[in-house]
């Protein structure tokens, strides 16, 4: 490429192949050739090139993009028929005089608030007929029990469940610990040491195990599920699963959905016991309680209720994780950064989403 000027024109004289080979080292090297203002209009003289392909048409647009900062005009000339050919097939005169004639818009309030709307009622749109589908095929299930895929539900329980187990004993414990720890303080005024084991029992059986397990899963495995699936529609997999007639949300979602809604209950357990063992680690320790003291004031302070209903909560919780999981995975569109979008919205509507039915249950919970 060369760059002269004559009566206040620049001239771009495009030389030999403008095409894929030699348009990427072209389009680096552009701005450097601009670096100073533009003084007058640009002209590209095709004279000389010995091949235009689709690739050119970047060069043009790139450099159309640096006259345009300095409102500057640029003009083609000597093109022959092949580079017509290619400027008239990828429409480069409509870009071109777009780019002359138009001015960038910043859309207004009114226009935002629109676009907007638009999108609350294509997400609500999607989500209806997300949750609608599910529940038809749930059907679907029950009357055909062999249309799931219960290889893939059983690596989905071992992935949820079971390699989620240290991480969901371990913050368990610790946050046991220090239930224990902080109760005592108060508790130790009043020589009430031994109501720290019903303390912790109560709180971790029917209120903070539930939700600390949902939370931990929403960000392993929720999360995981909406890459998965985000993935697999952008790499087109989803589109492939319905040309050979499987449908994705069966062949896909339930499969997530059941082992969560099994597995997530079995943690939320494993999760009381382990709230329980470092509440016991600081009575015996800390606060000269026996370990069957301790044990024998915890069961005295549970109830079957207590138990179970932490353990619907969780089965609640586990429906709204993998929901929301698979739904953000197969809304998911773009390239890569749709990925991590649908990851990350994924995480974010779970837990608003565990905490606002935590908050209902609690209201429901105060009628009983």
């Amino acid at each position: 490429m060369n760059l002269s000027i004559l009566e206040g024109t620049i001239s771009v004289a495009l030389v030999g192949r403008i095409d894929r080979t030699t348009c990427s080292g072209l389009i680096k090297s552009l701005p450097l050739q601009f670096q100073k203002p533009i003084s007058g209009d640009i002209v590209i003289d095709f004279s000389r090139t010995t091949r235009f392909d689709e690739y050119g048409v970047l060069v043009l647009l790139e450099i159309q993009r640096l006259a345009g900062k300095y409102g500057k005009s640029v003009s083609l000339v000597n093109a022959e028929e092949t580079v017509s050919k290619v400027l008239q097939m990828t429409g480069f005169d409509r870009i071109h005089n777009q780019h002359a004639t138009e001015k960038p818009r910043t859309p207004n309030a009114i226009l935002r608030l629109g676009v907007f709307m638009i999108q609350v009622v294509q997400n609500t749109q999607s989500v209806i007929t997300f949750l609608g589908n599910l529940i038809i095929l749930a059907w679907h299930v029950l009357r055909h029990p062999k249309s799931l895929r219960y290889d893939d539900m059983v690596l989905y329980m071992r992935t949820t469940g079971v390699d989620a187990l240290p991480i969901v004993g371990l913050i368990s414990l610790l946050l046991g610990l220090i239930m224990a720890f902080m109760s005592s303080l108060q508790l130790a005024q009043f020589g009430a040491n031994v109501f720290v084991a019903s303390l912790v029992a109560l709180a971790m059986v029917s209120e903070l195990g539930p939700i600390m397990t949902a939370i931990v899963i929403a960000g392993r495995s929720g999360s995981a599920y909406a890459a998965e699936i985000a993935t697999m529609g952008i790499s087109e997999e989803i589109d492939a699963l319905k040309t050979m007639g499987f449908d994705p949300v069966l062949f896909l979602a339930l499969p997530r959905m059941t082992a969560s809604m099994l597995m997530i209950p079995i943690l939320t357990l494993f999760s009381d016991v382990f709230a329980i063992a470092g509440g016991l680690t600081i009575g015996v320790t800390m606060l000269d309680l026996t370990p069957v003291t301790y044990m024998s004031q915890t069961l005295k302070a549970l109830r079957l209720f207590d138990v179970v209903w932490g353990m619907l909560k969780s089965v609640v919780f586990a429906f709204l994780i993998s929901w929301v999981g698979c739904l953000r995975g197969f809304q998911a569109k773009g390239g890569a950064s749709a990925v991590g979008q649908a990851a990350t919205s994924s995480v974010v509507t779970s837990i608003f989403l565990i905490i606002l039915f935590d908050s209902i249950f609690a209201v429901v919970r105060s009628y009983l």
